[in-house]
């Protein structure tokens, strides 16, 4: 067990260390993923050593015997539940009105999905960091963003449930959602089979093509609310 330096400090478990002396060179396997940069950082007073990030050749999750054998229904029923809800809702409150309004459906729509997605990673901030940085190309490199990501989706649903700013709120979600889709694209296209964050570290859900049509969702409607904003 070593217990990093550093205001933040945090502890690693190393389970297991390999010293090559003929390369010089020393394997550490640590238990849970830590971002490259805390590990440089500390050792930042000892420049001879060099750190070579090789943690993502690591699967950050494994799938048990039973998850694997789950059909397809059963392993998305949660995040399709989730889905419908909004999807129900939304459409509830738009013939309650006498009429149905796309642009203000769709306001609806990423309002919810915004607050309930936050929700679910704000149970686990850590353990939806953790995982979200196996995979987004911002916490990948600043573990940071995975804390700050789910305040960043409840500001969003925040601001499109008041109507704060529309042309800000839509772009800024398109910014963050396209941001977000590329590291999504990378894991599904590379065929990781790694933990998709979109609910948070509550449930066990592989990263899919599910996950890719999510954040192309929030961002073909923010595009489409831009574009009539412009226009």
């Amino acid at each position: 067990m070593y217990r990093m330096p550093g205001k933040s400090a945090r502890v690693i478990i190393v389970e297991n260390v390999t010293v090559d002396l003929n390369k010089g060179e020393a394997t550490i396997e640590i238990k849970k993923h830590v971002p490259p940069s805390d590990l440089k950082a500390a050792l930042k007073d000892y420049p001879k050593y060099e750190l070579t990030d090789t943690a993502h050749k690591l699967e950050p999750l494994k799938f048990s015997a039973e998850e694997e054998k789950k059909s397809w229904l059963e392993t998305y029923r949660p995040i399709l539940l989730v889905f419908s809800y909004i999807l129900g809702v939304t459409l509830l409150i738009e013939f309650s009105n006498g009429g149905f309004s796309w642009m203000r459906w769709m306001n609806h729509f990423m309002a919810a999905f915004f607050i309930v997605f936050s929700f679910f990673k704000l149970l686990n901030l850590q353990g939806f960091a953790e995982s979200y940085s196996m995979y987004d190309i911002v916490a990948k490199k600043w573990s940071g963003w995975g804390y700050v990501y789910p305040f960043v989706e409840l500001a969003l649903g925040i601001a499109f449930f008041t109507g704060f700013t529309p042309l800000i709120t839509n772009a800024s979600t398109f910014i963050v959602m396209t941001v977000s889709i590329v590291g999504v694209l990378q894991s599904v296209l590379n065929k990781r089979k790694i933990k998709c964050a979109c609910l948070g570290a509550v449930f066990n859900l592989p990263m899919s093509t599910i996950t890719i049509i999510e954040d192309a969702l929030m961002i073909l409607m923010s595009a489409v609310m831009l574009f009539y904003q412009l226009v």
